[in-house]
């Protein structure tokens, strides 16, 4: 072979070694900048504790729930709604015809008294009329009551007159009678005497005649008198039904003429308080006796139902304590929970084999806002049993790892960091869980974060990397 020929094979077996080189050095170069950093900077030794620095938990949303004892063995926990108590909605309803003008707006919150609208009906004017005939009957009898006395008591004086004239008159005769038969009076004195004796006893007849007239007379007065005021109580009774006021408040006198006389138009008044829930008519609309003009609801009057398996029946009875929880995440978690005793249904749903459990709040307690109408929510009831108190987390606390079930404690010497812990857990009711070990009561455990302390301190789980063009996997972003 020749000298050049020989060079141009030298020269490219050269090159193909530089290529080899730089590619090894590639492939290599990170690997040996790796050794010499980690044995620079050596790692640290593992641990459980994670770094929760207030930046930290603002980031992450971190939240704690504390270790508390809970009779978690006996609580039976089922779902179920809020629902109004049949007495906390109220209807109000026309009793005369005639055109509304309503005073209050949908969804109002009013109060004991308040104007709720105004009815002019012309049965109100007829009504008006017959109690003005009805009080001047009663003034009209009254009157005559009054007239009776006098007329009694002149009778009385005139009737003694009369008897002290016949008994002047019997003794006049008995003396002339006695002197007559001595021979000492004339019989014409004596015939004189004994005619006005018996007149005077004619006009004594006349005046018990007379007084048994006026007795007649004050009965007949009295009876019309008192006939009078039950008619006039009585459609009083019915104006005060009409107007929501008392029978006291509308007969009393204003300028001289009573309250009723001058009202013009009906106004209904709220009997309790509440919110207008729902408008059945329109301003300036005629609605006919008996119908529904609106309707109001005392929100605060709830009661909360929920259906339990018959299965259950032999742990539950009437009067067991019981308490309404609200569903997990959102505004409500940390809600206030709602108290009372709980009543069994009287049926059971033989179909769905499940029984309705009723629980009413405790009057005692005031009923927070979330308790509403509709609100779901979950009913709570420690059954019937023996079960001792158990050191117990929200079950939402507990993360599972592969396959641990990990909790996250905060450490109570230094509330920046939280200690991963592997979870040794007992039963739960589908909210808490028992938690056998490695807490105390008053312990913070993280509820909203947990997932991601969990991920950021898993050996299992994948950590973020990058792939070559080869088709190999390098952790981290060089």
């Amino acid at each position: 072979m020749t000298q050049p020929n020989r060079y141009i094979r030298s020269l490219i077996l050269i090159t193909v070694v530089a290529v080899a080189a730089v590619v090894v050095g590639c492939e290599r170069t990170p690997t040996d900048d790796k050794a010499s950093t980690a044995k620079a900077n050596p790692a640290p030794a593992p641990t459980n504790r994670v770094d929760i620095n207030p930046a930290v938990r603002q980031n992450l949303g971190i939240t704690f729930a504390k270790v508390e004892e809970r009779n978690v063995a006996r609580t039976l926990r089922v779902p179920g709604r809020f629902e109004l108590l049949p007495t906390a909605r109220r209807e109000y309803r026309v009793q005369v015809p005639g055109n509304v003008e309503l005073l209050v707006e949908q969804y109002q919150r009013i109060d004991t008294g308040a104007p709720l609208y105004r009815i002019d009906s012309p049965r109100w004017r007829e009504l008006q009329r017959e109690l003005s005939d009805a009080s001047s009957q009663v003034t009209l009898a009254q009157t005559g009551v009054d007239s009776i006395a006098p007329f009694m008591q002149a009778h009385e004086e005139h009737h003694r007159e009369i008897q002290n004239a016949v008994a002047l008159w019997t003794e006049r005769v008995e003396k002339l009678a006695a002197l007559e038969a001595a021979g000492g009076a004339r019989g014409d004195e004596v015939a004189q005497a004994r005619a006005a004796l018996s007149s005077a006893r004619s006009d004594l007849a006349e005046t018990l005649e007379k007084e048994a007239q006026l007795t007649a007379r004050r009965g007949e007065v009295h009876a019309q008198l008192e006939g009078a005021r039950a008619r006039l109580a009585s459609l009083a009774q019915s104006a005060a039904s009409l107007t929501g006021m008392s029978t006291v408040e509308l007969s009393a006198t204003s300028n001289g003429q009573p309250l009723w006389q001058s009202i013009d138009r009906i106004e209904v008044r709220a009997h309790a308080p509440g919110v207008v829930d729902s408008l059945h008519a329109v301003s300036g609309a005629f609605v006919d006796q008996n119908d529904a003009v609106l309707t109001t609801v005392q929100p605060e009057r709830v009661r909360f139902r929920a259906n339990a398996l018959q299965s259950d029946l032999g742990k539950l009875a009437d009067g067991l304590p019981a308490s309404v929880v609200a569903p997990r995440g959102g505004s409500l978690e940390d809600a206030e929970p709602v108290r009372g005793l709980l009543s069994l249904a009287p049926t059971a749903d033989s179909d769905r084999r499940t029984i309705e459990l009723v629980m009413t709040p405790s009057p005692t307690q005031p009923i927070p806002p979330w308790a509403r109408a509709g609100v779901s929510a979950f009913l709570e009831v420690v059954v019937l049993g023996s079960a001792r108190m158990e050191l117990a987390i929200p079950l939402a606390c507990v993360a599972r790892d592969g396959t641990q079930t990990i909790i996250f404690r905060r450490d109570p010497n230094d509330p920046n960091l939280a200690i991963r812990m592997e979870a040794d857990l007992g039963i739960d009711d589908g909210r808490w869980v028992v938690i056998k070990s490695g807490v105390a009561e008053g312990n913070e455990i993280v509820d909203d974060g947990v997932y991601q302390l969990m991920v950021a301190t898993s050996g299992s789980i994948t950590k973020g990397g990058h792939f070559h063009p080869d088709g190999t996997f390098h952790e981290g972003d060089d």
